[in-house]
């Protein structure tokens, strides 16, 4: 018997469904899944559509289409559904981001026509953290950025940027979205960083939060502060605040080539459960 399929522009009316398959798993989906808690399907507030692939008239994947192109639970059909629509929508998304798998499968077949890509970082560890480690004490000098430090705080935000992705954020528009991005995080209180001399030398951020699964993002020591463990104890701190106000797990993903980050992950207790995939324009 053929099963029938098809893909469509979620309806607002389709929040119920599309949760319930972000919430299958909450920890690769939490960037997706926070974003559609707080904003709903409305592609205006989501800024983005989220399509929908359905097998006999069920909801069984999805793939948010906005600033980034994002599939979730999608098996080999539904990537063809996705890449097909997305191909003919042409490219609006400045990355392709998601699980390794199913995100290789989508970039393999949108390449010949959206090719080539500013990088691709096939391989980019998932790891989560469910307790606080032993025998590592958080630094007690991290804290919440409070808004009057958003001068202090924004040019290492966008160091990081600029190291992290090869691009400033303050290109395009100036850095007024990415500023507005860096106000959001810091007015909600998820903004945290120890400052000396009046200047940021550890920062990082709980940016995606969902009751079941947070992920902490923008990890950065200045460089002149590097190897003194503030990586170590700094993301310790952070990991306390999360576990204890935010979400009972704690992810982040990384470069696979990052090899010190991810040393100092496995320190603070962060484990290794999947892996990513960043196709960046």
């Amino acid at each position: 018997m053929l099963t029938t399929t098809t893909t469509k522009v979620l309806e607002p009316g389709e929040l119920h469904a599309a949760l319930a398959v972000l919430d299958r798993d909450p920890v690769a989906n939490a960037f997706v899944a926070a974003r559609v808690r707080i904003a709903g399907l409305d592609p205006w507030r989501l800024g983005g559509e989220m399509w929908g692939w359905y097998a006999d008239g069920r909801l069984e994947s999805l793939c948010y289409a906005g600033a980034n192109l994002v599939p979730i639970g999608a098996g080999p059909e539904a990537v063809r559904a996705f890449a097909d629509r997305a191909r003919r929508s042409g490219r609006r998304c400045s990355s392709i981001v998601g699980p390794a798998g199913p995100t290789a499968e989508l970039w393999s077949l949108l390449e010949p026509h959206w090719g080539p890509a500013r990088e691709v970082r096939a391989c980019q560890p998932l790891m989560v953290a469910r307790s606080m480690p032993a025998g590592i004490a958080p630094d007690p000098l991290v804290r919440r950025v409070r808004r009057d430090e958003m001068d202090i705080v924004m040019p290492a935000c966008v160091a990081m940027f600029t190291e992290e992705v090869g691009v400033s954020p303050l290109a395009g528009d100036g850095g007024l979205l990415y500023q507005a991005r860096v106000a959001e995080l810091v007015g909600s209180g998820r903004s945290f960083a120890r400052f000396e001399n009046g200047r940021v030398v550890f920062k990082a951020e709980i940016g995606a939060a969902t009751p079941q699964a947070c992920q902490i993002q923008g990890v950065w020591v200045a460089p002149e502060h590097r190897g003194r463990g503030l990586s170590v104890t700094g993301m310790a701190a952070v990991l306390q605040y999360a576990l204890r106000e935010v979400a009972p797990v704690a992810s982040l993903y990384v470069n696979d080539y990052n090899t010190a980050a991810r040393a100092a992950y496995r320190r603070v207790g962060f484990e290794e459960v999947g892996a990513f995939m960043s196709v960046l324009f």
